[in-house]
């Protein structure tokens, strides 16, 4: 009898974000802020994907995403899936998108920016050229790439 394992724990509610880009999982945990006290998080590295070879997972027992929050992980792997799950179930699979604008979620590189000596939130406009993603800050108005700011 073949019998089907699973490596990560099914939860019962909450939101279920698949296909991360393998060594990408962590840095969405720390920069999406995660981890909420009373709330299960499971995390799996480096599963194995029919598509990628690869893949990260992240399960949160309990939070459920917006459609704004689920889309601001599109810079960090634009093919992940966030799953909504209730009872067990996916009840919605959400592919994501780019949004126009990010705030709140990076720091500028630019140590001169006015983002970092004064009280204002980081605001990024969100361009894409091709298969390149481009952040371009609104205070400063410097233009970085995707990763250099995603890993500052």
């Amino acid at each position: 009898m073949n019998k089907k394992q699973y490596s990560v724990e099914a939860i019962q509610s909450g939101t279920v974000i698949d296909h991360i880009p393998a060594g990408k999982g962590l840095a969405i945990l720390r920069q999406f802020k995660l981890l909420h006290p009373g709330n299960a998080v499971t995390v799996g590295f480096n599963l194995p994907s029919k598509s990628h070879g690869s893949k990260d997972i992240i399960k949160i027992s309990g939070v459920h995403l917006d459609e704004k929050a689920a889309n601001r992980l599109a810079l960090f792997a634009p093919e992940a899936t966030v799953n909504v799950i209730e009872d067990f179930q996916v009840v919605e699979k959400r592919h994501l998108s780019l949004p126009e604008t990010i705030s709140e979620v990076f720091r500028c590189p630019n140590p001169n920016c006015a983002s970092h000596g004064e009280p204002v939130k980081s605001r990024f406009y969100v361009k894409t050229k091709g298969s390149q993603t481009k952040l371009k800050c609104h205070y400063c108005e410097k233009t970085y790439s995707r990763e250099f700011v995603t890993e500052a």
